[in-house]
C-alpha cells in the first residue's frame, strides 16, 4: 500500500468514524461503498438490497449506499473494507484476486463453457465455497451478480481472430489472469483505471479495450470504438462483499436478514442485468456500432496456457474439473 494511498484510507476513515460517532441510534447501519453509476444494474441491485434489509428488519437494520466512488476507487474500498471502515463494497472478481487469490479461477478465459454453465456453477457448491474463502482476508463474500461476458472493442479495426490484436494497446483491468490473457493472444496488455479508459481511448494511448455490453454503453466508450467483437473470452463476476469486522458484529438474526436479502438481490439483479444487455446492444447497434460475432476456437486454443498453468497443485486440478463436470441443464440456487 502506497504512502498516498494510506493517507487516503486514513482521511475517509476519519471522517467515516466522525459521521458514524455523531448520531446514536438503535439502528444498525452499515455503509456500503461501490464505483458504479447510478443506472447500472448492480447499483439497483444493492438498492433493493438495502430496501430488503430494512423490510426484513423492520427498520431495526439498515444498509447506506454510495456509489460513483464516493469513498473511493475498487482498489481503495477493498482495503477500507479489510480495515472495518466500511461495512460492505462490491468488486469485480477481476480485482478482487489480489486481494482472494481463490477468485482466480473464475477469471481464466473460456473457463465457462456458457451463460448457463457459468451460473450453475457460481449458483453451486463451488460458488458458495468461494464466497466464504476470503475470510481470512477480512472479507466475505454474499453473493455474485452478474456481469455477463466480456469481448474486445476496438477504434480502427474489428477483432475476429487473436492475430487482429497484434501491435494493438489493449486496457485491461488491474488483473493478472487480464495481463496474462491479453498477452497470450497477442495484444499489449495496459492497466488503466476505468475512470480514465474514456479519455486513454481519445487520446490513443490504448487502442483496444474490454468488457460487457452495458459497460460499454454507460460509459460511451462506444462513441470512440466503433468495433465490438463478442468472442466472450471471460464471464467475470461482481461480488458482494462484507467486512469480517462487521459480520462478525452482526448477531444471528442481523446475519440471516443480511444473507436473505442479498441472496434476493442476486436474483433481482439478474433480471435487471439481462435487460440491459439487450438494452445496451440495441442502442450500439443503432448508433452504427459494427456488432461482430468471431469464432471463438482459435482464441480458446491460444490461451489453453492458463488454463495448463493454473492446474499446478491437486486442488486447482480438481477445482477445474469439478467446473467442467458442472451439468448446464441443472438448476441453480444463485
Amino acid at each position: 500500500m502506497t504512502t498516498t494511498t494510506l493517507r487516503y484510507l486514513l482521511c475517509v476513515f476519519s471522517m467515516l468514524t466522525i459521521a458514524g460517532c455523531a448520531v446514536k441510534s438503535d439502528v444498525k447501519v452499515i455503509k456500503l461503498g461501490h464505483a458504479l453509476d447510478v443506472n447500472h444494474s448492480v447499483h439497483k441491485a444493492m438498492v433493493f438490497l438495502a430496501e430488503k434489509v430494512e423490510e426484513k428488519s423492520n427498520g431495526k437494520m439498515r444498509i447506506d449506499v454510495y456509489p460513483n466512488g464516493q469513498l473511493g476507487s475498487e482498489r481503495e474500498l477493498l482495503e477500507l473494507l479489510q480495515i472495518g471502515s466500511i461495512g460492505m463494497t462490491k468488486a469485480s472478481a477481476a480485482v478482487l484476486e489480489s486481494f482472494m487469490p481463490s477468485m482466480a479461477v473464475v477469471n481464466l478465459p473460456y473457463v465457462f463453457h456458457s451463460k448457463d454453465h457459468y451460473r450453475k456453477v457460481l449458483g453451486g457448491e463451488i460458488g458458495r465455497e468461494l464466497l466464504t474463502s476470503g475470510e481470512e482476508f477480512w472479507m466475505r463474500g454474499m453473493c455474485f451478480y452478474d456481469a455477463g461476458s466480456r469481448s474486445f472493442y476496438s477504434k480502427d479495426k474489428p477483432i475476429m481472430k487473436p492475430e487482429d490484436l497484434q501491435g494493438l494497446k489493449v486496457r485491461v483491468q488491474s488483473s493478472a489472469s487480464a495481463i496474462q490473457m491479453v498477452r497470450l493472444l497477442g495484444g499489449s496488455a495496459t492497466p488503466i483505471p476505468f475512470g480514465e479508459l474514456y479519455t486513454a481511448l481519445q487520446q490513443g494511448v490504448v487502442d483496444a479495450a474490454e468488457n460487457n455490453p452495458p459497460s460499454l454503453y454507460l460509459t460511451r466508450h462506444y462513441e470512440v470504438c466503433r468495433y465490438y467483437s463478442l468472442n466472450e473470452h471471460t464471464f467475470v463476476p461482481d461480488v458482494m462483499l462484507v467486512s469480517t469486522h462487521t459480520w462478525n458484529d452482526l448477531n444471528d438474526e442481523q446475519k440471516k436478514w443480511l444473507s436473505e436479502a442479498s441472496y434476493e438481490s442476486a436474483v433481482h439483479q439478474r433480471t435487471l442485468w439481462e435487460e440491459s444487455e439487450k438494452e445496451a446492444l440495441d442502442a450500439m447497434i443503432a448508433d452504427g456500432v459494427h456488432v461482430e460475432y468471431p469464432e471463438k476456437g482459435p482464441f480458446i486454443e491460444k490461451v489453453k496456457p492458463m488454463l495448463d498453468a493454473f492446474a499446478n497443485t491437486e486442488y486447482r486440478k480438481k477445482l477445474l474439473e469439478r467446473i467442467e463436470a458442472v451439468d448446464e441443464s441443472s438448476q441453480t440456487k444463485n
